[in-house]
């Protein structure tokens, strides 16, 4: 027996429209907490070599709600790396120390 709910025949979902003032952010951490009748993400911008953490944008979900963005998340992750292959995640050290490393330095040719 499926645990997924049947998805209503026909369903049709109103168009989304994108206000003119829209902001696209670049997120790189994403902090999330929880209460029994919520989860909050905060979206933030993780720079090398600032101090602090922007909090660029917090999104309050319902419990149903994140576990149908988590299983979109998945599907369309599941999507992309048909499309284009595996996304590997560092195995050996932290995410964090992979994309926040500092630049080696120039090499010197002799």
């Amino acid at each position: 027996m499926s645990s997924n709910p049947p998805s209503p025949a026909g369903a049709h979902f109103p168009p989304m429209e994108l206000p003119s003032d829209l902001k696209t952010e670049y997120i790189n951490l994403v902090r999330i907490v929880h209460s029994p009748s919520e989860l909050v993400f905060d979206f933030a911008q993780l720079l090398p070599g600032t101090p602090t953490v922007e909090v660029r944008s917090r999104i309050v979900m319902s419990p149903l709600g994140a576990k149908l963005f988590f299983r979109a998340m998945e599907e369309n992750l599941a999507k992309y790396e048909a499309a284009y292959g595996e996304i590997n995640i560092p195995r050996d050290s932290s995410l964090a120390s992979q994309l926040f490393r500092p630049a080696p330095p120039p090499s010197n040719p002799a």
